[in-house]
Parts: C-alpha cells; sequence; structure tokens
C-alpha cells in the first residue's frame, strides 16, 4: 500500500500549462460574449422603460381624455413656474414607480403614442431621431 502511494504524483509543469492555456482560451472567448449580453440587457431596459413612459401615458389619457402632451425635464421648476414643457410635469407620476431617463415627452397623435428625448430613441432607431413610436419599441423587443 505504502508504494502504491509513493508513485502516484501531483501535475506535471506541462500539464499545469495545459490547463492555463485551455482556460486562457477559454475566457478569451467567453468575456466579449458577456459584455454583449450586458449591453443588449441594457439597451432591452431602456427601450422597457420607454414603453412604461407610454402606458403610463395612455393611463392618464383614459384620465383625462383631451390631454395629448407629457413632458418632464427632470426637474420640477424651482420658481413656480411651468412653461409649456413643464405643463403636465408630475401627471404620470402616480402611474409611474422609478424611472431612470428623466427627460421625456410622450405625445399622442391620431391613436399613436411617440416618446421623445428618451435614451430609448437612440436604442430604437440608432441615433438618427429623437423620437420612436410604441410599435417600434415593441417591435424592438420581440
Amino acid at each position: 500500500m505504502r508504494k502504491m502511494l509513493k508513485n502516484q504524483k501531483g501535475l506535471t509543469l506541462i500539464e499545469l500549462l495545459a490547463v492555463i492555456v485551455i482556460l486562457g482560451i477559454i475566457a478569451a472567448i467567453a468575456v466579449p460574449s458577456i459584455g454583449n449580453i450586458i449591453s443588449k440587457t441594457e439597451e432591452k431596459a431602456k427601450v422597457a422603460e420607454a414603453i412604461q413612459i407610454i402606458n403610463a401615458a395612455k393611463l392618464d389619457r383614459a384620465a383625462n381624455p383631451s390631454r395629448a402632451v407629457w413632458s418632464h425635464n427632470g426637474n420640477q421648476p424651482t420658481d413656480g413656474n411651468f412653461g409649456e414643457s413643464d405643463t403636465n410635469y408630475n401627471e404620470l407620476s402616480s402611474y409611474l414607480e422609478k424611472v431612470s431617463d428623466t427627460t421625456y415627452e410622450v405625445r399622442y397623435n391620431s391613436g399613436n403614442f411617440e416618446i421623445r428625448l428618451h435614451d430609448a430613441n437612440d436604442v430604437v432607431k440608432d441615433g438618427f431621431t429623437n423620437s420612436a413610436t410604441e410599435t417600434e419599441l415593441i417591435n424592438y423587443t420581440r
């Protein structure tokens, strides 16, 4: 029994180097893939947030059928004077719990909702325009 234990040895240097090379190859393949997955997830989160804002505007429109524009510039006016872009500053807050991109404008026109000035527009339209329709946002998530 003692003789059998003496003949067992650990990994040789060559075997150890082979394992390190294999792990390096796996890491070289996996790291870019993981980075791409994270990037896509962030983009889809922006689009989901834009859809959430549009859904909040739909709920508010059901309660206030005459309203067609909802704007938010990220800051409540400090002077108390709401300009045109601040008309409905807080109207969607009761429908939205937490939004990371606080600058947006939602417009309703002929049965269609469109969001402007939101980060999701760059994702859906590749930065060529600053607006996206609800249909474009939904199609992106599919």
